[in-house]
Order: structure tokens, then sequence, then C-alpha cells
């Protein structure tokens, strides 16, 4: 830009900033917002009426129900940080999606999410609305930068007041400006420093002021106090977010499927990059070309056909599609006093505002109502029947005395009358002294008192049991807990607007997170029970096969939706959560991890390792009786065995020697019989001899 724009970029910025400022709308919304903040911390009275009750000889005291409540009412909905879920468009991004959840818990951690969202939900309640500012961090991690978040004063943020959507999407511009040192603003802008040098400074402020009894114990941003204290010149910055359209191109290449969303630079370079046909297929990297006619060529014997051509002639031949477009895009101007110090488009894909609102009462408008206001009367109320009472405690303990006129010296008679014990001589002649009793004040004044703070509770979403009031709790433990969970659907309400707010703020850090975490990036988040979980995103691969590099969790791409956890900010009865867990563990619907989970008990994971241990002997303990049982059987079985095989041994020996002696009984017989026939034989042959002999001869 010359130097003609670039003033006239910046007068536009201030003149903007003074028709947002002083328009009646928003007038009368800061005056409102002041007073609120200022009637949250105890200034609630006015100075007419402190003189009023000093007139009276009342005390102006304020019995503040408005704080607690506020702190209530924070407590509850910032119990714990919200779950963030976000689930991909397309299949090819499912796998990336549970690291973005990763992210979005790593941006909230390093952003000290915690305590910017309970600065949010006390604006919230007490101006009316938060507001929270998405930026890039470009000196965080030693330069590599950061996606972050902050919270930030709603006094410092003007919008157009035309604008009727509830994120303020239909505004023209949104302008965060504030007071600044100079020191402050070196350090808040130190790549600019030399700008800096020479911007306009200023002593004034924008800051509205009421006429509620200041005793100098609250103070305020911007109060001229503190800034007639420092004495420091101050510079007025300007971060304007304006909604300008670009023209952006829509690229689809038929051969990859990709999709890509592209500016006219972009689209440019883009044209410009090669590619390779090969026997009709389109090819993107060289090395690979190279593979494939290797491959053709061991297959067919004769080199393919290669075309190198670019992306342009791919254009031309309709394998790739373009379609021109007008997109919504966020620009952001920063201006110091009266210097320009940078213009920048943020991420093409961002069509929201990096700044985000949580209204509230919305009434349609940018100026939304709080739960202060709402319950400002009811707090009067209370300060009033404070100050009635009191005066009224006052009077009873002083008693008024009527004398007839001229009887006593009055400055004696109050001098006696304050010392005890001590009679004080009056003459009777001139009229009998009457003391006078104030009236007793009714029961149902003090009533009333408590039911205006119960209504400042019920305005709150609160009750009184959640503010551990047991005078009206149930006698059961269950039945406490059903009315802590009904008591809290109002406060659910309330958590509901907010949900709606926190999930815009992750959609809009999505652009931010795909244009800045481009390189190989570490992510640990550590866990309530002290274990902690470690990603890489963008990590990149070669494959060992095809020598291409992939990316692995590659955030760079894609498109997820994203939702808030309902009621994840809320407290819980761990009580009644750990009772229910322990019935599904028992039946093993659930480990015991999850069990240990609903614990206090803060080392889980060091639980886990002994109680797995002490496990792991029982089983082998157990295993090892079985074995022992297992073993004594097959001893038992092995010495019926024995017992057994050596009976059948004995019973063989004895068999074998009833065998030999059968045998050799037998043999005997047989041998008997064999010797009986020669004797027999033998005889024969003796008597036939002896009878031939006898036998005469002839």
């Amino acid at each position: 830009m010359d130097q003609n724009e670039v003033m006239e970029l910046v007068k536009e910025t201030q003149e903007l900033f003074d028709d947002y400022k002083d328009n009646s709308g928003r007038s009368t919304w800061e005056g409102h917002v002041q007073e609120d903040s200022e009637f949250r911390y105890g200034k609630q009275w006015t100075d007419e009426q402190e003189t009023e009750l000093q007139r009276r000889g009342q005390s102006a005291i304020v019995v503040n129900r408005i704080h607690p409540a506020v702190e209530t009412a924070k407590a509850m909905l910032t119990s714990r940080k919200p779950g963030f879920k976000s689930s991909a468009r397309e299949d090819s991004d499912n796998k990336v999606a549970k690291v973005m959840d990763s992210l979005f818990e790593y941006i909230w951690d390093i952003s000290d999410g915690n305590t910017q969202f309970r600065q949010i939900v006390d604006d919230y309640y007490v101006k009316s609305l938060g507001w929270s500012l998405v930026f890039q961090d470009s000196l965080a991690d030693n330069g590599k930068g950061e996606v972050k978040w902050i919270s930030l004063d709603p006094l410092d943020v003007y919008v157009d007041p035309s604008s009727r959507n509830r994120f303020f999407d239909d505004a023209e511009n949104i302008i965060y400006s504030r007071l600044y040192t100079r020191d402050q603003a070196r350090k808040y802008k130190p790549l600019y420093e030399d700008v800096l040098k020479n911007a306009t400074g200023e002593s004034w402020t924008e800051r509205p002021v009421t006429n509620r009894v200041d005793s100098g114990d609250v103070q305020f941003p911007e109060s001229l106090d503190i800034m007639d204290q420092t004495g420091d010149e101050y510079i007025r910055g300007y971060e304007r977010y304006q909604m300008v359209f670009k023209s952006l191109y829509r690229v689809f290449d038929q051969s990859s499927a990709k999709e890509e969303l592209l500016t006219q630079e972009e689209f440019i370079e883009f044209l410009k990059i090669p590619a390779w046909i090969v026997a009709g297929q389109i090819y993107r990297d060289q090395k690979m070309v190279m593979q494939v006619v290797q491959m053709f060529m061991q297959k067919t014997g004769q080199p393919p056909q290669v075309q190198e051509v670019s992306n342009q002639f791919l254009v031309q031949q309709g394998i790739i599609k373009v379609v021109n477009i007008k997109s919504k895009n966020v620009r952001v101007i920063s201006v110091m006093g009266d210097s320009l110090l940078y213009v920048r488009d943020l991420p093409k894909n961002l069509h929201t505002y990096p700044i985000i609102p949580f209204p509230n009462l919305y009434t349609g408008t940018p100026f939304p109502t709080s739960d202060v206001r709402m319950a400002k009367g009811l707090q009067q109320y209370i300060n009033k029947l404070r100050s009635l009472i009191i005066a009224h405690a006052a009077t009873s303990t002083n008693v008024k005395v009527l004398l007839p006129k001229g009887s006593v010296d009055i400055e004696e008679f109050e001098r006696n009358w304050a010392r005890p014990g001590v009679g004080i001589e009056v003459d009777y002649d001139l009229g009998e002294p009457k003391p006078v009793a104030p009236t007793p004040l009714p029961n149902e004044l003090y009533h009333n008192e408590q039911t205006a703070k119960n209504d400042i509770n019920h305005q709150f979403g609160i009750y009184e049991m959640m503010m551990g009031d047991t005078a009206n709790a149930p006698d059961t433990y269950k039945a406490t807990i059903s009315l802590d969970e009904y008591g809290q659907r109002k406060i659910r309400s309330k958590l509901a607007d907010l949900e709606a707010s926190l999930k815009r703020m992750a959609e809009v850090m999505i652009p931010f997170i795909q244009q800045l975490y481009t390189q190989e990036k570490i992510i640990r988040l550590v866990q309530p029970n002290n274990n902690v979980n470690e990603y890489t995103v963008n990590k990149r691969l070669v494959d060992d096969k095809t020598n291409e590099i992939k990316v692995m969790n590659d955030i760079t791409v894609g498109n997820y939706d994203v939702k808030v956890v309902t009621g994840s900010t809320l407290p819980s009865n761990r009580y009644a959560e750990l009772e229910l867990h322990m019935a599904a563990y028992e039946k093993g619907l659930i480990d015991r991890q999850e069990v240990l989970k609903k614990t206090d008990i803060y080392d889980i994971e060091g639980v886990l390792q002994r109680t797995d241990y002490i496990a792991q002997l029982e089983q082998q303990l157990q295993g090892a009786g079985e074995k022992i049982k297992q073993l004594e059987g097959d001893l038992q079985t092995r010495e019926r065995e024995a017992y057994h095989a050596k009976q059948d041994a004995k019973l063989a020996q004895f068999s074998a020697k009833l065998d030999g002696l059968k045998s050799k009984s037998s043999a005997a017989g047989v041998l008997y019989e064999q010797r009986l026939k020669d004797e027999l034989a033998k005889t024969k042959k003796d008597s036939q001899e002896k009878a031939n002999k006898d036998k005469p001869s002839k």
C-alpha cells in the first residue's frame, strides 16, 4: 500500500470505532455493564441514596447476595473442562478425527483454558456476554507458533450495531480496541516496535462512569484514577475484523478424487505443477513414473509411452475440474494510534469471525442483558430491608423519653441517663415523663428478606441445596441425588448457550490448526490419573516398496464437524457415579479401570499395576495348586498301577512254577507209563521164553 491508502485505512478504522462507540444502544448498554459490574462488587447505593440514609440516621448497609450467586453458578458451569468431539465428513479423515479431539484439548491446556473460561462465564452473568478470541501466537514453541485463545473484556469489543445474528456473523466489522501504555504496546506487538515509536498517544478513556458510591476499594480497567497515577502516555490499539469476499478456485482432480480450495496466487502455481501420463494413467511422482516404466518393460519388453504435462493441460482436457467462486473471508486490520501495523487475511477456509461471543439474555442485538441486571431490584430491596432492621435495632436499644418542656436540663438528663445505676431526680409537678418504645417489626419483614434472597438464587439457576443448605434436604441419600439432578435443569439451559459458543470456537480453531501445524509435531496430554497420552501429527513416513512419502495423521486437509459433549463442564455427584459404576462392574459390564476413574484415587495407574501383579501371582498360585492336584492324582494312579503290576508279576511267577511242576509231573507220568510198558514187555518176553523152554520137544 502507498501512504495514502494506509492513511485512508487508518482513518476508516477510527471512524468505524467512533460510530460504533457513539451508537445510542451501545452507550446505554455500556452504562448498564459498568453499573452491573460495580453492583456485583458491592457498590450498590447511589450518592443520593447514601446522603438520604445518613440524614435519616440510617446506615448504607450492603448485604451482597449477587456476588455469591455469581460465584456459585460459575463454579457449577466450570467444574470441569469441556469435552470436544470431532467427526470427519469423509471416510478418509476418520483416523484424524481422534487426533483433532486431542488438539482441541492441547490448545485448551496451553491457553490456560480453565481460567479463561471462568472469566467468560463471569462476564456472561455480570456483563451480559463474554468474548473469546482464537489466534496464532507466532512466538510460541520456540518460534514454531501455537494456536491459542483468550478471553476479552466485553467493554473492549465493538460490534456493528445493525447485527441481528446471535454470533454476529452478519456484522460488517467487529473491532477489539483498548488502551495500552507504550511499554505494553511494544510487548504486545514486538515485531512492530519501530512503528510504535511514532504512534500518536492519548490520555482519555472510553469507560463509562456511574453515580455509585465510590470508596476506592474496587478498581476497573482504564479508570481515571489508575491512569492519573501511572502518568504514562497511552496508545489506543484497534484490531478490526472485517468480512470480505475473495475470489477462490475450487479444484477437483478426477484422477485422484482430491478437492482443494485455492486462492488466485495458489491457483497460478497449481497450474504449473508437472504430471506424467503413462499408458493412460496419470502420475504425480517422478520416481513412481520410473518404477511403472520398469515394470511395464519387464512385462512387455517394450517401453511405454510417457507424456510429461502440467496441471494446466489436465484442466484443458477436463480431467481437473475448476470452478471460480466467491467466498467469505475474514481480514484483520491492526492499528496502533494513527499507525497501521499490518493487514492480514485469515485462513481461506475460515468463514466466520475468530472472535466469538457468549451472549446471556440475547435480545436480537449486540446488547444483551445480564442476570445481575434482572436481580438488581431484589438486591436493592434486601439492602433497604436490612437498613430498616438495623435502624430499628438501634432505636430499640436507645429508648426515647418524652419530657415536659422545661422540666429538666436536657444535657444533664441525657448524661445521667447514659450512666448505669444512678437515680435521676425529676420534678413531676411540671409533668410526668413518658418512655416511648418503637413498634416491633412484623415477622413477615424478615420472611420477605429471605424470600428475596431465594429469588436471586433462582434467577441465577441455583438453589439452596446446591449451596450446601441442608434445611430443605430430603432424608434419603438417593432422594438428595435426584433433587440435585433436577435442580440443574435451569443451569443446563445456561450451559446450552455456552456450549453453542464453545462449539463455534472449536470450529474456528480448525482452519488455524490446518494453516499453522503443517510440520511434524508431538503433543502430550497429561490425564487426571497422571497418565500421559502422546500423539504425533503430520508424521512423514517412506513406503519401503514404492519409496513414496506418506503423511500419518495429516491434519492439514479434511473437513470436520465438531460438537461439545453435553454437560461435560457441570459437576457430578461422585458417590452416585461410583455406586453406578460399582453395580456395572459387579455385573461384568465394565472393568475395574472404569470404576477407579470415578474415585479420588490419584495414582490409578500404580493401583492397576499393583493389582494386576497380585492377580498374576494369584493366577500362578491357582495354577500351581491345580498342577499339584493333578500330580497327586497321577501319583495315586501310578501307585495303583505299580501295585497291580507287582501282584501280576507274583501271580505270573507262581503260575510259571505251577506250569513247571505240571510239566514235570506230566513228563514223570509219561516216563513212568513208558517204564511200565517196558517192564510189561520184558515180563511178557521173559514169560514167553520160559514157556518156550518148558514146552516138550517132539
